[in-house]
């Protein structure tokens, strides 16, 4: 099978030396990734710059992505050409529109006009004490896998902080249900460590417990190869 595998974080630019990212470090998707390639599956993994990699070897592609347009820009024909989607990337959910310094937006008539300006410098000055950063949403990713191939297999995942599985489970499932996903990876900011990743993937009606990274790879391709 062609796998098609996301991971790390994006990051989206305030200016040329400044940016809006997370701490996802690719850990997760590297492993998924090793265990596809152990079985001999083709792998293309879309991944970022600071992101941990496998090592390069036959079966594997890279390619690196920074924002979410660059993101939308490599998956699209990706997608159309791959049989799974593992979509474990940690995406940006807002972008930069403009930043500035407190006094302008204090003395603004209207704030609106913020959303339509940009900044021009290639480093925003510093002087101020402090700074105003309007941001806009942006597109929701795997919302848009099935639209580009309905017959792809999408693995999606949903992070929370500190819920209780009901609430875990009643939320990835809304969005499996939402973004047509045959799998959802659910998971809880407070049950991961360097050692310990406990993990539910979930179809609509059950749920497979995993409790570290490997194990979440092998239930993963368990899943994803059970009909192969």
């Amino acid at each position: 099978m062609k796998i098609l595998i996301t991971s790390g974080g994006t990051t989206e630019k305030i200016d040329q030396v400044r940016g809006i990212t997370n701490h996802s470090t690719g850990r997760l998707g590297k492993k998924i990734a090793e265990r596809f390639l152990a079985a001999h599956h083709q792998v293309t993994l879309v991944t970022t710059a600071s992101a941990v990699k496998p090592p390069k070897q036959e079966g594997l592609s890279i390619l690196e992505v920074s924002t979410v347009a660059s993101l939308i820009e490599t998956l699209e024909p990706l997608v159309k050409t791959h049989d799974v989607l593992i979509h474990s990337m940690a995406v940006s959910d807002y972008t930069p529109v403009y930043m500035t310094d407190l006094e302008e937006v204090e003395h603004a008539d209207d704030l609106t006009q913020f959303l339509t300006k940009q900044n021009t410098q290639s480093k925003i000055s510093s002087q101020a004490d402090y700074q105003v950063l309007f941001l806009k949403k942006t597109p929701k990713v795997i919302s848009l896998v099935k639209k580009w191939n309905p017959s792809i297999k999408l693995i999606g995942f949903k992070l929370l902080v500190d819920v209780d599985k009901k609430e875990l489970f009643q939320v990835a499932r809304t969005s499996l249900n939402a973004n047509q996903m045959d799998y959802v990876l659910a998971n809880d900011l407070t049950q991961i460590s360097a050692e310990q990743h406990t993990a539910y993937l979930l179809d609509k009606t059950k749920a497979y417990k995993a409790q570290t990274k490997a194990e979440i790879a092998d239930l993963i391709f368990e899943k994803v190869t059970e009909n192969d």
